[in-house]
């Protein structure tokens, strides 16, 4: 080969290769084959991504079983989980309110979606104690849940165009099964005697729910958990469990037994027997492979558990 010749293959290398690399940095994140990869919050969300993303997207929680988002504060792994994402979503409403700097920081350098923000405001509920507060909880309302990932699904129809049909058939076949699951719901929650309708747990997590199927919901605490409790608290829960022969009360999969143990005994110190009616799923799902490790699946067991409990 004469050197001129060599030249010429050699710039013909150089030129093809800076094409392949450009071409990389600007191609979007599924070209090629690539799945779009989404970082979530809580295990509600990462559920919904995997049944509206399917076999287009890649998914990662932050927030795993028995994790309280209202407490959580982000360590260094979850950073880089968050910068190697495609797309963020969280749900919004100060569900994650030690978080919310990290997730205004990441909004300027890729999409992030605060979901339950996406839901008009007069649907929502207020806190009792603090009108200012809005209830974050609205994955216990179905309805409420379904126009929170629509959000979802148009984040994704923006991120990766080529596959919308994919993602709204996802989606539309998601919403069927959660129709499914909120007649079931009302179905056997419509089961337990009208005297018996009084829904007990540590935190106000269930005031969408208890709204939903016409049951009355008593907490310990607050919205959050971040609120604190007293002996004043406890008591007037313990006085309304006897005035009302409550008998059942419910735990929490992300919350410490403490609280409710303590209206149990002081139950029991004014002759009144309560005991607990099961363990529920309130602001983190179940244990990854399981059934309760799904959105569906915990709902379902919420209802069953409460239906069993209070009946």
């Amino acid at each position: 080969m004469n050197k001129r010749l060599m030249v010429m293959v050699g710039m013909i290398i150089i030129l093809t290769a800076g094409l392949i690399l450009g071409g990389c940095g600007n191609a979007p994140a599924n070209t090629s084959g690539d799945k779009v990869k989404v970082t979530t919050t809580i295990g509600q969300i990462g559920d919904a991504v995997k049944n509206i993303g399917g076999e287009h997207v890649e998914v990662q929680s932050l927030m795993g079983p028995g994790v309280d988002p209202h407490l959580y504060k982000a360590k260094q792994s979850d950073i880089g989980k968050l910068q190697e994402a495609d797309i963020i979503f969280y749900s919004g409403l100060h569900l994650e309110g030690k978080m919310l700097e990290i997730f205004e920081k990441m909004n300027e350098e890729k999409p992030t979606y605060a979901i339950a923000d996406s839901i008009p405001k007069e649907m929502l509920r207020k806190d009792q104690a603090d009108k200012t507060a809005t209830d974050p909880h609205v994955w216990f309302d179905i309805d409420l849940w379904k126009i929170a990932l629509e959000q979802v699904r148009d984040g994704l129809i923006e991120m990766d165009p080529d596959n919308k049909e994919d993602y709204i058939q996802n989606t539309e076949a998601y919403f069927a099964q959660l129709d499914e699951l909120k007649a079931y719901a009302q179905d056997e929650l419509s089961k337990i005697p009208d005297e018996q309708r009084v829904l007990v747990t540590a935190h106000d997590a269930f005031n969408y729910f208890g709204a939903k199927y016409d049951l009355q919901v008593m907490g310990l605490q607050g919205l959050s958990t971040d609120a604190e409790y007293g002996l004043a608290d406890v008591q007037s829960l313990v006085n309304t469990l006897v005035e009302r022969n409550i008998k059942s009360v419910f735990v929490e999969s992300s919350i410490s037994e403490k609280s409710i143990n303590a209206v149990i005994a002081g139950a029991k110190d004014k002759g009144h027997d309560v005991v607990k009616g099961g363990e529920l799923f309130s602001d983190a799902m179940g244990k990854e492979g399981t059934e309760e490790g799904t959105y569906i699946g915990m709902y379902r067991h919420n209802v069953d558990t409460i239906v069993k409990g209070l009946k």
